[in-house]
């Protein structure tokens, strides 16, 4: 029987994190091994997989692994969170096993300083990871040089996503600075859904915003964007996608380590999987957009656990 466990927390670290996410799996009756929905039975062990839902990356990679690892006799259940400093706290004390989406080299970097010694990376998926700074197509700026002198025109607002976001962290502390907008320019946080609703709502009025954005993410494709040029690199590099599991993780789960260090997805493997999951189905209906990427790119793949 698949899990759906949601843990809301405004903590970003430390024990209360810790607790949140022990005190959810109390009286799961899958803990011990329960039957997942291919009748394998989940008798390899029961995997956690922790994720934030409004960062789709990790979203469809959790569905995705879910369907896999269940076909593989593992029980596999979801622990749902609202901030990156939670979901690492839990996987580094060992309440979550693994994050199917983490970004260690720039996004998650203070992460992985922190908590990377109880940590174990358990290779990419994904290459060429970004995070942006975007604009409405119809905008005569295209570099982020191009935003000093110009606050006026965006109400002095970059729109942002969560607090504890990499991406946050790397606008504030990072882009900001460089292109000396700290003066000139608020960056405003909520949620991705918050960003993407001015987002929204500023392209349908054709109005100026300038919001925060990564790479792959299926929003550059649904709205009329582009990312401005970022001439100092202040946004970072290019980085990769990784499952991130706990320390230990390989030892534990072997046949599990085994197969998502096989999993490599292309930009339109990856982008299909994104639009199915997000946006053909959609939520409650994660598990059938699975079954129908599967359908559609699994013959693709050598490391596909058939049914």
């Amino acid at each position: 029987m698949k899990k759906y466990r949601h843990i809301t927390s405004a903590v970003a670290l430390g024990a209360v994190a810790s607790l949140a996410l022990a005190g959810c799996a109390t009286g799961n009756d899958t803990a011990g091994g329960g039957s997942s929905d291919n009748g394998d039975g989940g008798d390899k062990g029961t995997i956690t997989l922790g994720f934030l839902p409004s960062w789709s990356d990790g979203l469809s990679m959790s569905y995705l692994l879910q369907d896999q690892l269940e076909k593989l006799g593992y029980t596999v259940e979801l622990e749902t969170l609202t901030e990156a400093g939670p979901l690492y706290t839990g996987l580094a004390q060992g309440d979550v096993d693994m994050y199917p989406s983490a970004w260690p080299e720039v996004t998650h970097v203070e992460y992985m300083n922190e908590y990377g010694d109880d940590l174990e990376d358990l290779g990419a998926y994904y290459e060429n990871a970004k995070l942006t700074i975007a604009v409405p197509s119809y905008m005569d700026i295209d570099s982020i040089e191009d935003l000093k002198g110009n606050a006026d025109r965006f109400g002095g607002r970059i729109i942002g996503i969560e607090p504890g976001a990499g991406l946050t962290r790397q606008t504030q502390e990072e882009m900001m600075p460089a292109y000396e907008l700290q003066d000139e320019y608020t960056l405003e946080t909520s949620s991705t859904a918050a960003m993407l609703t001015v987002l929204g709502e500023a392209i349908e009025n054709e109005e100026d915003v300038v919001v925060t954005l990564w790479r792959p993410f299926w929003a550059n494709s649904t709205y009329d964007v582009k990312d401005l040029e970022d001439p100092k690199g202040a946004m970072g590099e290019a980085e990769t996608l990784n499952f991130m599991g706990h320390s230990g993780f390989t030892e534990e789960f072997p046949e599990a380590a085994e197969l998502v260090g096989k999993i490599k997805l292309d930009d339109d493997q990856y982008g299909s999987l994104e639009d199915l999951v997000v946006n053909e189905f959609g939520e409650g209906r994660e598990a059938e957009a699975v079954d129908a990427w599967l359908d559609e790119n699994g013959d693709q793949f050598d490391w596909v656990v058939a049914e």
